[in-house]
């Protein structure tokens, strides 16, 4: 299974947003809900074992290196780039 970690600095609203835009995006590509799971975070409670791939904002580029594999959004709420990175990770796990 994928884990997916979405994460803002408090764990609320934004993080949230992007956890529900992804989750919107992979039904949209037609993934498999039971291969991939997608949670929401705040920045100090996240670590690198709760999930496979992490997206953040740029803002929070430099704070979210220790957690492993992230992907910087430029913008969280642009939705075509959410849905690039978003097709190409699952190009890139083979779930489409």
């Amino acid at each position: 299974m994928l884990k997916i970690g979405a994460v803002c600095g408090s764990g609320l609203g934004s993080s949230f947003m992007v956890q529900m835009n992804i989750e919107s995006i992979l039904k949209e590509l037609e993934v498999d809900m039971n291969e991939v799971e997608v949670e929401h975070y705040d920045m100090g409670s996240a670590t690198s074992n709760d999930a496979d791939v992490w997206f953040v904002g740029r803002d929070l580029e430099d704070s979210a290196k220790h957690l492993g594999d992230v992907r910087v959004l430029q913008s969280i709420i642009d939705m075509d780039e959410l849905r690039e990175a978003i097709t190409e990770l699952c190009k890139e796990k083979n779930l489409i």
